[in-house]
């Protein structure tokens, strides 16, 4: 009897050591797995690790059925046997169930002070801010890893080339915004008889727009997501542009154009967002960087229908004279094509699968990715090629538990650094840019101004009788002149003074004048029919038995007469074009030099190109200057691009890009307004104030942490 009680006792303490010794070899083949798929990841980054832990799986299954057998035996044939600790079984070596789900071991099932229940979960009220953030970025990290392999699979080809277009349209839209403010605001000051007061307000007032804009439209990316957020951010850009060509007031004018501003605020955020999601990370730089010349496009094409289509006055209609439509009017249109082209074409386009995942929408972003699979082995001849990935690989169990969508997330752990140094090198490099880029046109018109003077021809004391003028007189002035029975027909005064002089029986017919004034005049029965001199260009004269009839209302657009309409049109066209060269050296090596080196290199040596400006004594050498500038600072802004996109997580990368957009346009703002004031009066302030900011801007950039081998998390 004793013989049969200690048979059964070794068989049953045998049956659980081979139990034990089988959850061992287990665990160890599932370590041996994971080991093996972070080598194959760092390696060759394939997608072979799901199907080793679909096998091992299958091995641990094996392994649990063994288990539950010997057990099952074990205790059928033994009721009373004793426990392992009862047969001094060694606890530590126990691989219990749910060891390697990460479920803490059992241990006797009795609290300790301050600790949950060993062998149960601890509830997330439980557990530190700090560690659910730990292991938020820990689901991060391993559904970016997954993510990473799967678009590995799914390749670089035809789909991603066609998103590549579509959002490169939505950003030159974006390049278009900025433009147009700069060469629509002297037309649409004249044009609608703003005073000094009000100059300069559309500028500004667009700059704030496109601030609001990019915070709110970032932010809601994240939570409806890239492509229906660019969507509805790109039409309502495209539908007050339009409208803004139509309005005939001042006021109603700024309102659409703040719209509008508004609306393309959320370009940038969302459109590097959109596509860094749908590239693999060795494709990622290289990419973003061409992406962004269609900025640099935008520009070109802003600048080339200024100079094409603002200076030709016969462009424009009018519908009697409370409805004038101008050239630059017809110019907003055409602006607007770029913005309506792209919310056509990305109607077509699918959402962004990452973001599905972020969502906990597995299966629309399996059809994304499969969409993306398919589209570019077609393209590669190889149609029969099958998708391997299934919804069950495609996201981690735990990602969507404890997310961080509120947009005051960007400034806490782990991003709260990051965004900081990003926001100050966004404003640092937008203020010099936009504030350089406001003082270079108005330096040149400055300088253009001052050799025009130079060439003024002077007369005094002339006395003219019964002569006809019926052409253009030209930068002149005339002092103590006497004007007796002339005629002034179908002629025009441009940048002409009268000082002291007096017109005496005089006719004045369809004249018109620009820069012209009359100082200290005297008007004796004189008359004056469909001309645009009025009490604003008769300064202290005296106006005795004249009569005015039929008077031309309103500021009276002539872009034929402005001498330097044509020229400023061609140097922006000029300063945006000189951005090619360095564009293409920037996506080249920006992924061989690192996106920090490139960033911080770029800007220093943006601010040291600014010294040279204290040397540019003509239009030849600053407009050589604007080239070299704008050619040097291009790096540093696609730098910058990639390096924004790349160290947010999904659910924050809208709102903290959209967020350092937003500093960009705030120190577009304080750059008009600063350097504007100091055109003219100082070139010491302007130089080395945007010299050392750009220098700061740089050095703070290089602190910035590496993303070059980073998984797009």
């Amino acid at each position: 009897m004793d013989d049969t009680q200690n048979n059964r006792t070794s068989l049953v303490k045998g049956a659980k050591d081979i139990a034990k010794e089988a959850k061992k070899q287990a665990a160890k083949n599932i370590s041996k797995a994971v080991d093996r798929a972070s080598d194959e990841y760092s390696t060759h980054r394939s997608y072979n690790r799901f199907q080793n832990d679909d096998e091992e799986e299958n091995n641990y299954n094996t392994y649990r059925q063994q288990d539950d057998h010997y057990t099952n035996n074990a205790d059928n044939d033994e009721d009373g046997a004793s426990s392992d600790a009862t047969e001094g079984h060694d606890d530590e070596d126990e691989i219990y169930e749910g060891e390697y789900q990460g479920v803490p071991a059992y241990n006797d099932g009795k609290p300790r002070d301050g600790q949950v229940a060993l062998g149960q979960p601890v509830s997330d009220s439980l557990k530190s801010r700090k560690e659910l953030e730990n292991e938020r970025q820990a689901d991060e990290e391993e559904l970016a890893q997954q993510y990473e392999l799967i678009m590995q699979e799914c390749g670089h080809g035809r789909f991603q080339w066609q998103l590549f277009f579509v959002l490169g349209l939505a950003l030159m839209s974006d390049g278009v915004e900025v433009f147009v403010v700069g060469f629509v605001l002297p037309s649409a000051e004249t044009d609608m008889c703003v005073p000094n007061s009000g100059a300069g307000w559309l500028g500004s007032i667009v700059y704030l727009g496109m601030m609001f804009g990019a915070f709110f439209w970032g932010g809601l990316s994240d939570k409806v997501g890239r492509k229906q957020c660019l969507l509805i951010s790109m039409s309502v850009n495209g539908f007050f542009a339009f409208l803004s060509s139509f309005v005939q007031g001042y006021s109603m004018f700024l309102l659409c154009r703040m719209v509008s501003g508004f609306g393309i605020g959320g370009a940038v955020p969302i459109v590097f967002s959109y596509f860094a999601e749908v590239l693999a990370r060795e494709k990622r730089g290289e990419h973003l960087s061409w992406l962004c010349m269609f900025w640099m496009i935008g520009g070109i094409y802003a600048s080339a229908m200024a100079w094409a289509i603002i200076p030709h006055y016969g462009w424009s209609f009018s519908m009697g004279s409370a409805y004038q439509f101008h050239s630059w009017r017809v110019f907003v249109v055409v602006c607007a094509l770029p913005c309506v082209s792209a919310v056509v074409a990305l109607t077509f386009m699918p959402e962004s699968p990452r973001f599905y995942l972020e969502m906990g929408k597995h299966d629309e972003a399996w059809m994304v990715l499969k969409h993306i699979h398919d589209t570019n082995m077609r393209a590669r001849g190889e149609p029969e090629r099958v998708f391997t990935v299934s919804t069950r690989r495609v996201s981690p169990c735990s990602w969507w538990n404890y997310r961080m969508s509120q947009p005051t997330q960007c400034f806490t752990y782990p991003v709260k650094d990051n965004t900081l140094k990003l926001a100050a090198v966004w404003f640092s490099l937008s203020f010099g840019y936009y504030g350089l880029s406001v003082w270079f046109p108005d330096v040149i018109k400055h300088l253009q101004a001052d050799e025009y003077a130079s060439r003024v021809k002077i007369h005094t004391n002339e006395r003219i009788e019964d002569f006809t003028f019926n052409f253009t007189l030209e930068n002149q002035i005339h002092r103590n002149g006497v004007f007796l029975n002339d005629r002034f027909i179908s002629m025009k005064f441009k940048a002409v003074t009268f000082i002291d002089s007096s017109f005496l029986n005089c006719y004045f017919e369809d004249v018109s004048s620009v820069g012209s004034f009359f100082k200290n005049c005297t008007f004796v029965d004189s008359f004056f029919y469909n001309t645009d001199i009025d009490d604003a260009k008769l300064t202290n004269s005296k106006v005795i038995n004249s009569s005015f009839h039929h008077n031309k209302t309103g500021c009276q657009m002539t872009y034929d007469d402005d001498y330097s309409a044509y020229w400023v049109y061609f140097v922006s066209f000029l300063g945006t074009l000189a951005v090619l060269p360095g564009n293409i050296v920037s996506a080249l090596l920006m992924d061989k030099i690192g996106r920090l080196s490139m960033l911080g290199g770029s800007m220093v040596l943006s601010g040291i190109s600014c010294f040279f400006l204290w040397f540019g004594t003509s239009e030849s050498m600053m407009i050589f200057m604007l080239c070299l500038y704008n050619g040097l600072s291009i790096s540093a802004w696609n730098s910058l691009d990639v390096v924004t996109t790349e160290l947010y997580p999904t659910d924050r990368r809208g709102t903290g890009f959209g967020f350092c957009n937003a500093m960009c346009k705030l120190a577009a703002v304080l750059g008009n307004l600063i350097f504007g004031s100091l055109v003219g009066i100082t070139k010491a302030i302007p130089i080395l104030l945007a010299s050392s900011v750009l220098v700061c801007g740089g050095l703070v950039g290089l602190r910035l942490p590496d993303t070059r081998a980073n998984v797009l998390m």
